[in-house]
């Protein structure tokens, strides 16, 4: 029996019927809890129960997308809010797969807004591009003075392990920072499969995974940016680590998306107490 979730079977099926999806959250503080008091969806978009491995100060949701694919014209779109003084940490069960257009463009809008002295964390497994994908991202993190924020993004080019190559279709992203009203960062830029940025030292320097952490909190101290740059990573890998008063960026480009992952945590492990002020606790979904 053939498998219905390949990509050239899902898209024989759906090809004109794209999914709309839209979750929106709440979390607020609440006698001595970080709660989800909202959670709303159209759309296969959903949310388990609150989880909360690190007691009631953190409040772990893990999204769930059930088709555990996104064919050419689905949106996708996540808005979260956490009250003054909550902590949310957002996650995925497994990878995210981006499957080929069919000559209509995917997307994703995610915003996020945090509180007074409220935390967001956006952290969810890596996306996997496959060829012919033509994908539009947006992300947009709105943050009160005095709020913190960690967001991780780990983008695999092809299927690799297959002997897949991202040599048709297209990837656009977009991400904002504010704080307090001030704009932190900007980014935007669109990456051509087969196009010169593939193989450009400018771009991805002929690497299939891109990963970025952006965590803004309290200033760093010069010991954890000297340790963060110190993260063990393969050879031919590309490294670094930026810190600019209270936003740091890691970046990294490398081959293998399960070095990417170990890389991002390392650098996970290390910001998060020193900006968050809280000891990272790694979520179980990310072991199974």
């Amino acid at each position: 029996m053939p498998d219905s979730t390949h990509p050239a079977i899902l898209s024989q099926a759906r090809a004109h019927d794209a999914w709309q999806a839209h979750l929106r959250l709440g979390f607020a503080w609440r006698d001595g809890v970080s709660r989800l008091v909202e959670r709303t969806h159209s759309g296969p978009l959903r949310v388990q129960k609150p989880l909360y491995p690190e007691g009631g100060a953190v409040c772990h949701a893990i999204i769930i997308h059930p088709p555990g694919g996104v064919v050419g014209g689905d949106q996708l779109a996540v808005d979260a809010t956490v009250g003054e003084g909550a902590h949310a940490f957002l996650t995925s069960p497994g990878a995210a797969k981006w499957y080929r257009a069919n000559g209509h463009v995917s997307g994703q809008h995610i915003v996020l807004r945090a509180g007074s002295g409220a935390t967001i964390e956006w952290l969810p497994q890596e996306s996997i591009f496959f060829n012919q994908a033509c994908v539009r991202l947006r992300h947009e993190v709105e943050l009160a003075a005095n709020a913190n924020y960690i967001g991780c993004d780990i983008v695999c080019l092809g299927r690799s392990a297959a002997g897949e190559i991202f040599n048709q279709g297209s990837i656009a992203q977009q991400v904002q920072i504010r704080r307090g009203g001030k704009l932190l960062w900007w980014e935007q830029g669109m990456l051509a499969a087969g196009g010169p940025l593939m193989a450009s030292p400018l771009g991805l320097a002929g690497h299939t995974v891109c990963a970025t952490l952006i965590a803004v909190g309290r200033p760093l101290a010069a010991a954890v940016l000297a340790a963060l740059r110190e993260i063990e990573v393969p050879v031919g890998a590309v490294f670094g680590a930026t810190h600019m008063k209270s936003l740091v960026v890691v970046r990294l480009l490398c081959g293998d998306s399960e070095a990417a992952r170990r890389i991002m945590l390392a650098a996970w492990l290390l910001l998060r107490p020193a900006m968050l002020g809280r000891d990272a606790v790694v979520p179980r979904i990310w072991n199974t």
